[in-house]
């Protein structure tokens, strides 16, 4: 017993001093030249040699990573408007000087790169290190044999954003976070580390945990230590090529109301001396697919889901955690607990704040297989990159408990024929070899794919724009668990109303390359949300819907992503003539450049279309909505239709104190509206009530003339790591502090103290304007001004806006 206590004692210490692996951020202090298609449309040669350690730089551009050389711009007409129209295809060069310590000599080193936007190449000191060609892939390159321990090294990586690669805006550059890493000879592998929880009950969980060893050595055991939070709950110690189960008594489940996490600590031992280190986090959870729906902890849970693009609106493709945790705040609010990473895998951060978060999450592979649907897109590599790229997807993001299913595509054109199915058997066999514990999916959406037997050829059937099919689907497959795996593609832009309304697809959609905010139109393949909603409820065996989309994204502008011919699609003849007069006055220069389908946009500013969700999504929450605004100079005395979204199940409307009828919502009803006011300028107010007492109200005014600017914070105190970002909301208001609804003032900004202007937007899709500026035009009343910290300085921040004929107003910050 004495030798036992001993011998924990020396593991402890031996445990407490290790610092085998040796991880650094890698991403500052770069050099960046573009050559190829520049912004400007001109064409600039690629020098040779610039691979080469000794090729002179000093003259390119100094910048850190994360970079997105697409956003800076200028928008051009004449670039698709399907990719955002902004300059994201060309070739990029970046390089960096670094040292590696002398011990790195007897040592491996490596750089991960979390994903660059796309065909890199990488060389260090003039040696042709790899490649990995998928902008989405995060990878490993080993550098070893290319470095020279103790003296100065110098890394090239040359990356080319082809033409007609992409559907919706990529972005381009080392857009993702880069890491130098340094091990031993013998380590654990790159995502070697793999934990399961195979048996859960309210008394132990049994944690599976497999790790893969590179390289050999003398008595090679792992040590395992299980963490919640700073307390070590459990341990084990197993020979190197063993699996090990650790008990956890009482586990703390992960859920989506409590998303409670652990942490995995993983040691490497050669004779009892650790020479390598792994950290990683999971949740102690239980999924379960079936007929009749989707099971989380044994509890049935409906996925209220939205597809996401990867950009991050103003700024771009560049990621930044605190964007990406913003956006998941603003999801939630309105009562997503499910996302599905359209059509590819997203940045690991992503995923760290879904765990974090109590999010759910469908990691997707691929938007095509071996056929295309962009000339120069991932098809001409699927046959020799599709094993490396999915089986790095899957082992980086297993460990993950928001992780819920994999999807190997999206609405392939091999759907087309039967015969291609065995491909998806292939892909499916290459995903669940690294991890069979989630299910397998792609997106449907062809009716004959549908019946023809593509169905069997996933674990878990997901249907794109299909409510009207449940019913069959469940007759033709009894057994099988069911999705929408996209829905609704309903479009509208923020605040934008358009008269008279009409429930007839297109008619009324809107003028001035806008969608009204009715929330009644979508794109030719979709509908509005009341349609799934409608389904859903009659067919409870459909295990959840993911909305294309919840947030806008760049690229994409449905109706208007043909240019000029959809301009033309309009019914009522006045309207068509007065685009035809339009077009004549812009030539080719359509405006659109990014989506209509967002539930908020851009900006992550609500459009109407957040409230008739949250009024669903969430039920027990108090909530009334009203649209539209109440500003109409110039229609006095004319209808002007009245919706109201909210929780409850009955609401009366004043208007002026006067009231407008009281309605209850019917079976399958989830907006109400009174379509026939008669606009008066004053104020709106609707009370709404649940099992006949009062449960929320909402009220709308007509504000008056613009006089000042007011500015709000998400966040008042930053941290002073360079990176840390406040997301500032601008609004034009009048003398009383009411938002004014159909302002578009430009603003300029000011700002002093350790901080910096890193971009602006205001959630305009046909707007010109750089993201990267000092100044904006509110859009329908709002803009937005993203300010982050200067690494290191610490201190007050102020920022000031100002416009012509309006208060200034200032609102201060702090970095710390």
């Amino acid at each position: 017993m004495k030798k036992l206590i001993l011998s924990l004692i020396a593991i402890t210490l031996v445990l407490s001093s290790a610092s085998a692996r040796d991880i650094k951020k890698f991403n500052a202090n770069w050099r960046f030249a573009r050559f190829g298609a520049m912004p400007d449309g001109s064409v600039k040669a690629e020098p040779k040699n610039m691979d080469e350690a000794d090729y002179d730089d000093s003259d390119w551009r100094q910048l850190n990573l994360p970079h997105d050389w697409g956003i800076e711009g200028p928008f051009r007409y004449d670039l698709p408007n399907r990719t955002g129209k902004l300059p994201w295809a060309g070739i990029g060069w970046y390089r960096k000087s670094f040292t590696v310590d002398a011990a790195a000599a007897n040592k491996r080193t490596f750089i991960e790169f979390d994903g660059s936007m796309s065909g890199t190449q990488v060389w260090v000191n003039g040696g042709y290190v790899g490649e990995w060609p998928y902008g989405y892939s995060s990878f490993q390159l080993e550098l070893t044999h290319y470095l020279k321990p103790g003296e100065e090294n110098t890394i090239a990586v040359r990356l080319d954003n082809k033409e007609e690669s992409s559907r919706w805006y990529p972005g381009g550059g080392i857009y993702r976070n880069v890491k130098l890493i340094t091990t031993e000879k013998t380590y654990i592998e790159h995502w070697g580390v793999f934990v399961t929880t195979p048996e859960v009950n309210d008394a132990n969980a049994t944690v599976n945990i497999k790790t893969e060893i590179n390289g050999k050595g003398n008595n090679l055991q792992l040590v395992y230590e299980v963490f919640d939070g700073a307390n070590k709950v459990a341990s084990a110690k197993v020979k190197a090529d063993s699996d090990c189960n650790i008990t956890l008594a009482n586990p703390t489940l992960w859920d989506l109301d409590n998303p409670h996490l652990y942490t995995l600590k993983t040691n490497l031992l050669e004779d009892g001396k650790v020479i390598d280190n792994n950290e990683s986090t999971f949740g102690v959870r239980t999924i379960k697919y079936t007929k009749d729906g989707f099971f989380l902890n044994g509890k049935k849970t409906k996925m209220n889901g939205v597809c996401q693009h990867h950009d991050l609106g103003p700024l771009g493709a560049a990621i930044n955690v605190r964007a990406m945790e913003r956006q998941i705040e603003i999801l939630k609010e309105f009562g997503t607990n499910a996302i599905r990473t359209a059509h590819n895998p997203p940045a690991p951060e992503f995923l760290d704040l879904c765990d974090k978060m109590g999010v759910m999450v469908q990691v997707e592979a691929f938007d095509v297989w071996q056929k295309k649907k962009a000339d120069n897109d991932y098809a001409h590599l699927f046959g020799a990159w599709h094993e490396r790229d999915l089986r790095n997807m899957v082992r980086r993001d297993r460990n993950h408990p928001c992780v819920v299913m994999w999807s190997t595509g999206n609405e392939m054109i091999e759907l087309q024929k039967i015969q291609d199915a065995p491909l998806a058997l292939h892909l499916r066999d290459i995903v669940l070899s690294e991890d069979d514990t989630r299910p397998t999916s792609f997106g449907l959406s062809r009716p004959e794919a549908l019946f023809s037997g593509w169905a069997k050829m996933a674990d878990v059937v997901g249907i794109n724009y299909k409510p009207h099919a449940y019913a069959e689907l469940r007759e033709k497959y009894p057994d099988l668990p069911i999705y929408a795996s996209e829905t609704t593609s309903s479009i509208s832009s923020r605040g934008e109303y358009f008269f008279p309304v009409s429930d007839v697809q297109r008619e009324g959609v809107g003028g001035q390359f806008h969608v009204s905010d009715y929330g009644l139109y979508a794109s030719p393949n979709g509908y509005p949300a009341d349609t799934e909603f409608k389904a859903q409820d009659e067919h409870d065996f459909i295990i959840g819907e993911f909305v294309w989309t919840g947030f806008d994204y760049i690229g994409e502008p449905t109706p208007f992503n043909k240019d000029k011919t959809n301009l033309l699609n309009y019914a009522d003849p006045k309207e068509r003539a007065r685009v035809k007069e339009e077009m004549k006055k812009l030539g080719n220069k359509i405006p659109p450049r990014s989506s209509y389908f967002g539930i908020v946009d851009l900006c992550g500013f609500p459009k109407d279309r957040y409230y008739l969700y949250q009024a669903k999504w969430r039920p027990e929450l108090p909530m009334a909505h009203i649209l539209p605004h109440w500003n109409w100079e110039g229609r006095e005395g004319e209808v002007t239709p009245v919706f109201v979204y909210t929780s409850g199940d009955e609401a009366e409307l004043f208007l002026n104190g006067e009231s407008l009828g009281r309605k209850k919502k019917a079976q399958y009803e989830y907006r109400l509206r009174w379509n026939d006011v008669t606009y008066q300028p004053g104020e709106l107010k609707v009370v709404s009530y649940k099992n006949g007492k009062e449960w929320a109200s909402d009220v709308v005014k007509t504000a008056g003339a613009a006089a000042k600017i007011a500015l709000e914070a998400d966040r008042a105190t930053i941290d002073a790591d360079g990176e840390d970002v406040s997301f500032i909301t601008v609004e034009v208001c009048d003398k009383k502090g009411l938002m004014v609804p159909k302002t578009h003032n430009k603003v300029t900004f000011s700002i002093s103290g350790p901080a910096e202007i890193l971009a602006v937007g205001n959630g305009d899709p046909t707007s010109f304007e750089p993201y990267q500026a000092s100044e904006r035009k509110v859009f329908n009343g709002m803009a937005l001004v993203i300010v982050r910290s200067k690494k290191g300085e610490m201190g007050k921040v102020k920022l000031t806006a100002a416009s012509e004929g309006l208060k200034a107003t200032s609102i201060s910050l702090k970095t710390e």
